[in-house]
């Protein structure tokens, strides 16, 4: 079994080369921009780690990972172009350094990107393969459309929110690891526990994220701090400081989503620590995080096999601010 680590360097040394034709280097050089930033890699390396929980890593297990981290960067591009964010992994986003009609396109031509290389697949199980990320994908969408609803939403409950994240962020993750399983030829009970184990972990993670925006720090964060109160997201830090804000808290918070005062992130956030959100998101996370575990506790494989997805889930969650 490998690390977490390892396999990123293997998939690295794969997916690290130019992805796209030289022409028109105004629409290809876009696309291959956003791939340079780099990142962890965690979904497509939790395409190989689901596989190798099974069996020996595949071939195909490398294409599908390819096609993973290809529709997540063709999602992030199309992202900031709707959020209007600046930076992305603490250098400029696509479309501001490009324009964003060739943003548009550059993200068009990733998806396309990824469908080649899902079609590259040799198994038998291809048409479990695209079934699933053609329902990743469609949900993706839908949960980015939930969330500029919400933006004009004057309230919005928890399990709204919990089910917006769910679409658009923890699916892709959940979807990957069951991809692996499924290349690995686990059945049909497994590949739902590891499923369930990307979804928890992807919602986990997402708490921590609307924290970092918040309260983290730029240069270890990688983005502006305070995007999401400038933009009036509803994250779960704002759902629950409304739920437990006193009227004056309530009614001034309402007051500052509704305009664009100078000082709106620093009265925000000072409200949003008289209220302990920062406590409150960290014991959301240690919740999902603990589901997660119970499901790849369920999971029928010997528990030596299961070691590297523990730690990384471990990995991925105490992040510093």
């Amino acid at each position: 079994m490998h690390s977490f680590e390892e396999l990123a360097v293997k998939f690295e040394n794969h997916f690290n080369k130019r992805h796209f034709p030289s022409n028109p280097s105004t629409l290809y050089d876009a696309a291959q921009y956003i791939l340079k930033i780099g990142g962890k890699r965690v979904r497509p390396v939790g395409v190989l780690m689901g596989n190798e929980l099974f069996s020996e890593i595949q071939d195909d297990a490398f294409h599908v990972a390819t096609a993973i981290e290809l529709f997540h960067n063709f999602s992030l591009i199309h992202d900031d172009i709707m959020d209007k964010a600046p930076l992305r992994r603490g250098v400029e986003t696509v479309h501001t350094k490009y324009g964003d009609s060739t943003a548009l396109l550059a993200g068009d031509v990733m998806l396309v990107a990824a469908y080649e290389e899902i079609n590259k697949i040799h198994s038998s199980k291809l048409h479990d393969i695209l079934n699933l990320f053609n329902k990743t994908a469609k949900e993706v969408c839908e949960g980015q459309q939930l969330d500029m609803d919400f933006e004009l939403k004057d309230q919005v409950h928890f399990e709204e929110y919990l089910q917006m994240i769910t679409l658009k962020t923890s699916v892709l993750l959940a979807a990957s690891m069951q991809m692996g399983a499924i290349l690995g030829g686990a059945g049909a009970g497994n590949q739902d526990h590891l499923y369930e184990v990307g979804k928890n972990l992807g919602i986990a993670f997402q708490v921590q994220d609307d924290y970092l925006d918040a309260f983290g720090n730029p240069d270890k964060f990688g983005k502006q701090v305070g995007g999401d109160i400038l933009a009036n997201k509803k994250t779960f830090l704002l759902i629950h400081a409304l739920d437990v804000a006193n009227a004056q808290q309530k009614k001034e918070l309402q007051h500052l989503l509704k305009g664009n005062d100078p000082d709106k992130i620093e009265r925000v956030l000072q409200i949003f620590k008289d209220c302990k959100v920062g406590e409150w998101a960290s014991t959301l996370k240690q919740q999902y995080f603990n589901l997660a575990m119970k499901h790849l506790e369920a999971t029928a494989v010997l528990h030596s096999r299961k070691e590297s997805l523990e730690k990384l889930a471990q990995y991925l969650l105490p992040r510093e601010s």
